[in-house]
């Protein structure tokens, strides 16, 4: 994945959504782009830490620069700080570099997970209207994998 396409990948937890964001962004690695992998969650909280210690413009910076940016775990309520910080990761990355993100909760559904209308537009502008969508079904595949490994049950 090269230039500034963004991926969207949902589904319910468990499908394998992180696993195929995590290995587009080793295929990216293997081309030589710089891939940042970060849960959004996480992401956030650095924001907050960088602007606490007077970092946040060059913080962006750094994130701005990344070849492929993957978020994990989008779709969670935010509040508008970390709504307003989310846009500014990716207004600076509009049109640079990759964006990937990965969520539980259905692209229809993100617009109310943003409290200030308007921020939502901007952050949903960026993401989904020439994005490729994956949305993934099925059952969790951990429940697979653990019904299969018999070290998991014992029998009484």
């Amino acid at each position: 994945m090269t230039g500034h396409q963004v991926v969207l990948i949902t589904g319910p937890a468990g499908v394998g959504k992180t696993f195929l964001a995590c290995a587009l962004g080793h295929a990216a690695c293997r081309h030589a782009d710089r891939v940042r992998y970060i849960r959004v969650r996480r992401l956030l909280g650095e924001l907050v830490v960088a602007r606490l210690d007077h970092t946040y413009a060059q913080v962006l910076r750094t994130w701005a620069r990344t070849d492929m940016l993957i978020l994990d775990d989008g779709g969670e309520p935010l509040t508008a700080e970390q709504a307003r910080d989310l846009w500014e990761v990716l207004d600076d990355r509009y049109g640079r570099g990759a964006t990937m993100v990965t969520s539980q909760v259905p692209v229809a559904q993100w617009h109310a997970l943003i409290p200030d209308a308007t921020t939502a537009d901007a952050i949903l502008d960026r993401l989904v209207h020439q994005a490729y969508r994956i949305d993934l079904k099925g059952e969790s595949l951990r429940k697979h994998l653990s019904a299969g490994d018999p070290a998991r049950h014992t029998d009484t």
